[in-house]
This record gives structure tokens, sequence and C-alpha cells, in this order.
């Protein structure tokens, strides 16, 4: 008895973590005894469900324990009639007569990080159980005193709701009665030490509008899918060989509506769909779309990693838009960011208290950098939660492939730190053991259970083998980000052209590498933002240099080997560096020279998805072959893409100065006449208009290797590709 009476005023208290022992129904042989809290409660009556008979219930706690005692055969069923200081009155089930629903091999599962699809059983889902519809709550706390559900529904008060602990695993559940989808909730937990803390639900499918942080319970599994061709038809594809082409976006800042506010889910299909698929491009790529309380982390700092962020609506319209843009043929990849996750009090940091998603030491735990936390790679519960949300992208929201940012941050222990500001892994080494595992499996189940998924990495070192499949002993992604690509080619096109040739080194030294990985070659967000200007405002020179060398800039991208990836804004030439507080400079996008850019990429595109030579051998010199490497006296450099057949040969020619090189003689693998695929110099792209006249024969004159050659005119600041007719 006096056991009894502890656990009763635990529950008074808030401090029991085993409620179902003492609240809900509780039979001794032929006799039950009920038990509810009720706080707010003046009066509480059982009600049973079929005579509509009442029980009156007697308080035995002044804080509003109240319990009764019958027949156990009456209590089969029951709900409680309740009325309130203020004579309010209100029926309600009783969530402590329903049973628990993890399974001890789930359970399991769980704490051995080797359930992939956490989020089937955790957070909060909608349910029915014995016939009462409501939510199911699921969360893991494993040093937690007690973790309470809190909600308008008890006032937001932790006593109402304790979850029932399943011991060791550290996992905590309770069903709600009656709550329903768009209901807020958080989770109160209260840990060692006085510990107190209001919690989002870490794997929450939605979330109320930031600076609001609570989560909203969403059933993810009513939404009906239109893409069935195209996920029928994704796995079919080999991406490797194929043409890829990115649009990088941030949904925030591609166009803003009146106000300067957001457009939303609805209206960015509207209108990026569209725009996006005129230019040609295969895939979307969205900055992180997971909910974030601070609009300049860009996504990046990360709490909800399973709720599509309620900036631009809710999960049922993103799931529109991305099944919109598959009904137009193009796929959407997601930036992750299982690299860190921030501080925010609401957040993971010291969800219980105690340091569970992250590692207590800082010399492991933090990144002194952007003031944010690093995962626990090694605990197995965080290794479950990350993976899963991977498949959830996939599974749930359909996405086509995961771009994984900031991996060099995960593969170094000593990543921006000083000597003394890191610890070795067990061998004394730097690499980061447990992160290399996660990335590893990452790959490893998202390819098994989704054929056609990509991943991408960001990754700026030379860690070797980071697209080479991890039965080879590599980290298993598709693609990885091409830095040093991308650093030295605008590096190269920032000097003025009179400079150039003695940089011309600079500009071909990306083939020593090109195929040591499966590139795709990036400007970024990261290129135009902090001070680093536009790309247009990169280029040297006047208005008219500055569009040509741009223009010059991304032929040389689109036929260099590796995929595609541009931010928006480039494409147009937005002279501002882009800022997420507001929308791209639409005011320019129509105007002759900007319009002009548009459409050599539009034509790029075009080019790029049509030509196998462009695309087909992007990861070995099978695809590529220099004709003219060492011009740096005249800054003329000339390759060849080339495809599977004979037939597919593009010769690349980039004339990188702004003097007009007339009877440049070339070396060409074929006999006959070459036509002029694309000239950056045309006037349709707001050039100087000078070319071949669409085209010109080859002559019998063995030249720079090729068996022929022909004499052509190259414009200045100009790339033009030609192929066999």
């Amino acid at each position: 008895m006096e056991k009894l009476k502890e656990k009763l005023e635990a529950v008074v208290k808030g401090d029991n973590a085993l409620p179902f022992e003492v609240l809900g129904r509780h039979e001794e042989g032929k006799t039950c005894t009920v038990r509810t809290f009720q706080p707010y409660a003046k009066t509480v009556a059982l009600v049973n469900p079929e005579t509509k008979a009442e029980l009156p219930m007697k308080l035995v706690h002044a804080d509003g324990l109240f319990e009764v005692e019958g027949d156990a055969a009456d209590f089969e069923r029951y709900t409680f009639h309740i009325t309130g200081h203020d004579g309010e009155e209100w029926t309600q089930e009783d969530p402590y007569r329903f049973p628990l629903r993890i399974s001890d091999m789930d359970e399991y599962l769980i704490s051995e990080g080797t359930h992939y699809r956490t989020y089937k059983k955790m957070g909060a889902h909608e349910v029915e159980s014995d016939g009462v519809k409501g939510v199911h709550f699921a969360v893991w706390a494993p040093n937690a005193k007690r973790v309470s559900i809190l909600g308008w529904f008890n006032r937001w008060d932790g006593r109402h709701h304790p979850m029932q602990s399943r011991g060791s695993s550290g996992l905590w559940e309770l069903f709600i009665p009656a709550l329903t989808e768009g209901d807020l909730y958080k989770y109160e937990v209260k840990g060692e030490d006085g510990f107190l803390g209001e919690k989002a639900d870490p794997y929450a499918f939605a979330a109320e509008l930031r600076p609001r942080t609570a989560s909203m319970i969403w059933n993810i599994d009513k939404y009906e899918w239109n893409d069935d061709e195209w996920m029928e038809n994704r796995p079919k594809v080999d991406w490797h060989k194929s043409p890829v082409s990115v649009y990088e976006v941030h949904l925030g800042s591609w166009q803003r509506g009146e106000d300067n506010r957001f457009l939303t889910y609805e209206e960015l299909g509207d209108k990026l769909i569209p725009y996006v698929k005129n230019l040609g491009y295969t895939h979307i790529e969205v900055l992180p779309i997971s909910e974030h309380p601070f609009d300049g982390s860009w996504g990046y700092q990360t709490i909800g990693y399973f709720a599509p962020t309620s900036r631009f609506g809710n999960p049922d319209e993103f799931k529109r838009f991305v099944d919109r843009c598959h009904q137009e043929g193009i796929g959407i990849i997601i930036d992750w960011v299982p690299a860190h996750f921030p501080k925010d009090e609401h957040g993971l940091a010291k969800f219980d208290g105690t340091c569970l998603f992250e590692h207590s030491d800082p010399r492991q735990g933090e990144h002194a950098d952007w003031g944010t936390l690093i995962f626990n790679y090694g605990r197995a519960e965080v290794l479950a939660f990350l993976l899963s949300n991977a498949m959830f992208l996939a599974d749930v929201y359909h996405v086509d492939g995961i771009r994984v940012d900031a991996v060099a941050s995960m593969l170094y222990l000593d990543y921006s730190r000083e000597a003394d500001e890191w610890i070795p892994n067990k061998f004394g080494g730097r690499e980061n053991l447990e992160a290399i595992h996660f990335l590893k499996k990452f790959n490893e189940i998202v390819h098994s259970d989704y054929p056609g998924f990509l991943t991408f990495a960001e990754e700026s070192t030379a860690w070797p083998m980071v697209s080479r499949p991890t039965y080879l002993g590599g980290l298993g992604f598709d693609f990885k980000w091409n830095m040093g690509w991308m650093n030295d080619t605008l590096a190269f096109y920032e000097h003025d052209p009179i400079h150039r040739k003695w940089h011309h080194g600079e500009i071909s030294f990306s083939l020593i590498y090109a195929f040591t990985e499966n590139f795709i070659l990036p400007f970024s967000h990261d290129e135009v933002v902090h001070g680093k200007g536009s790309i247009l405002n990169k280029m040297p020179g006047d208005d008219w240099q500055q569009f040509a060398n741009a223009r010059l800039l991304y032929t040389y991208m689109w036929t260099h080997p590796g995929k595609k990836l541009l931010f928006m804004g480039c494409e147009f030439g937005q002279w501002e560096e882009w800022s997420e507080a507001k929308s791209l400079d639409w005011n320019i996008a129509g105007f002759d020279r900007h319009e002009a850019l548009s459409l050599l990429i539009r034509d790029l595109n075009k080019l790029y998805t049509s030509e196998k030579a462009l695309f087909e051998h992007d990861f070995s010199w099978d695809g590529f072959e220099w004709i003219d490497l060492h011009n740096g006296e005249q800054s003329i450099l000339a390759y060849m893409r080339k495809g599977s057949s004979e037939e597919d040969r593009v010769v690349c020619v980039f004339n990188l100065t702004p003097t007009p090189r007339e009877g440049y003689r070339l070396g060409v693998p074929h006999e006959g006449d070459y036509k002029e695929l694309l000239n950056s110099d045309s006037a349709l792209y707001w050039g100087s208009n000078l070319g071949n006249g669409g085209g010109v024969r080859s002559e019998p004159v063995p030249w720079q290797d090729q068996p022929h050659s022909i004499q052509i005119t190259l414009p200045p600041l100009s790339a033009v590709l030609l192929k066999k007719s």
C-alpha cells in the first residue's frame, strides 16, 4: 500500500515513468480499480458507453487524482465525464486503458541501430485502438526520468499525459485518443540535475511556422501519387551514362510574392517547374527543406529532419510539388545535412538533459566554425535515426536523390581543428571511423531498396573512392562534387584575358584527375554569397566581355566531362550576389543580354541531352580526347567528346581571349562536312555573330594527331562546337 501511495504521489508530482502501473484499469480478481489524473477537474464520473450509466469517482488527492472501484465486468470499456472548476463539462477517453503498441522486436532493432524505417514506429501516428481513433506517440529519451506529451488538449501541462517508459531501450510511448491531423504537441522531458525541457518531436512529420516551435500531427499516408510512370522508369535508367543537369534552388528566394512573402509549394509548382522544364534541366536540387528555425541558415541547420518546412505549406503540398515535377519528367534531389545540427533549446541538443544525439566531449561533438553540434555516429539509435531519415525521403516523398552536405567535416576528426582540439580514433588516426561506416551504410541501403536513387557527396578533399562501390572499399556515392574543377575554373576565368596565356595550365589541369571519381561540376550557391559576387560579376572586362566570358564559361562546363549543376540566377546573369532574404532579380531577366544568356543555357541543355558524346562516357578517357592542349600562346583549347559510336563525336574549341582567330586549323577524326552545333558568339546569345556560316568541310590534311583537319574562324571569347553531319 505504501508503495502504491508513492507511485500515486509521483504521478501528481510529474515524476512517474511507469504511469500504467497506477493509472487506467487494474483488475484484482472480480473487482477493478480505475484511476485518472485530472488536475483541472472538479468532478469525474466513469461512464458505461452502452448503458450511459455514470459512476462518480472519488477524489483521492487534492491535486486531481480520482479513482473508483467496481465490478471488473462493468469496467471493460469506459469513458470519463468531467466537470471543470469553471463549470465546463466534457467527455474523454482514458489513454491508460489502451495497450502499448511498440513490439519487442521493434524495440530491439531500434536499440541495435538496424531498424532503417524507425519513422514508422517513432513520432506521432494516427491509429485506431480498440475501435477508438487517436494518435500514438513514441520518443527516445534514455536518460529521462519522465517524458510527457504537451498540447492544447492538456493545457500544455506536463503532468497530464506522462508516457510509459519501456526500460533500458530508452523508448517512451503513449496513445492519446481523439487527437488528429493538425494538432500541435511537444514533449516535456524531465531529466537529472533538474533538467526540464520542452522538445519538438525529432520524428515529427510537420511543424508550425517559425518562430513557433511546436510539432504538428500529420498523416503521411493519405496522399495519392500520380507519378507511377516516373517511378517505374527511374530504376531502368543508367544515370552514370545519362544526362544529369541540375538546377539548384533555394525555394525561399527563387521568387517572392507580394510584400516579399514566400511562394507556396503550389505556387512554386506553377512557376518553377515550367521554368526549369523550358530550360531543359533534368533535375531540380532544393537546398534543405527540412524544418529549421533560422532563415539565414538556408536550411543547413535542421531541427525537424522528417518535416518539410512549413514556410511554403504542408507536407501534402510538398508531395504534390514533387509529384508535379515527376509528371513533367524532372527529378528531385534534396540537400541533406547529417553532419551537424543547431543548439536551439527545442531541438535535438541535450534532448533528455544529456548529450544524446551529440557527443559530450566538445572535441568530438561541436563545430566551432558553425556553432553546431556533431552527430554521434557511433550510437546505434542515432545511426537508425539518420538512416531512417534517408529512407523516409525516398519512400514517403519519392525524392530521386540526396546530396549530402559537408561530407569532409564528417570524414575527418580534425576537420577545422587545432592539434589539441580533437581526439584520434582507436588506431590513432584522424579518420572518423563511425562516420565512414554511416556513409557507407547510407549508400548501401538506399541503393538496395530504391534502384535508380542517386546520392551526391559534397566532399572537398582528396579522400579516395568517394564515388566507388562500398564492396570495392569506396564510400558508395554515385557522384562527387568536383570542387577542384570549380575552384580552378573560376580562378582562370577571373584572370584578364591578356594574362590567360600565363595560366593556361589552370584550365586544363582538371583532366589530370577528371576520371578519378564520378564527378558533377558545381557552380553552386556557395560561389555567389559572402562577398564572392555573382558568376557574372566574377568575369573581367566591360559588359560585353563579361557576358561573353560567362557564355564561354558555361559552354566549357557543359562540354567538360562530368554531370552539371548550376545555382539559380546564374542562368540569366544575376548581377548581385545571392541573398536568401529576397527574390532573384527577375526585373533584369527579360532584358536582351540576360534573356540571351538564358537562351544559351537552354540550348546547352538541349544539346547536352541529345548528344551522347556529351554524357555517355563522363567518367573515363573513353569519352574524351585532347586535340589542342598546349596552345597557351593563343589561349586556345580544343578537345573532342566521344560516345560509344564512331558517329557520336563532338569537337569543342575555345578561344579564351577577345581576339578573333581566323584560319585556325583544327584536327578532326573523320572526313566530311562539320556542322556548327553551337557558337556562343551567335547574335542569338548577344554575341558579335562571327562564325563559320553554319559549318565547314574537312581537308585531307593530318593535324594535331588527327587524320583530317578543318580551318575555322574562332570568334572572340567564344566556344564553337562542331559535329560531322
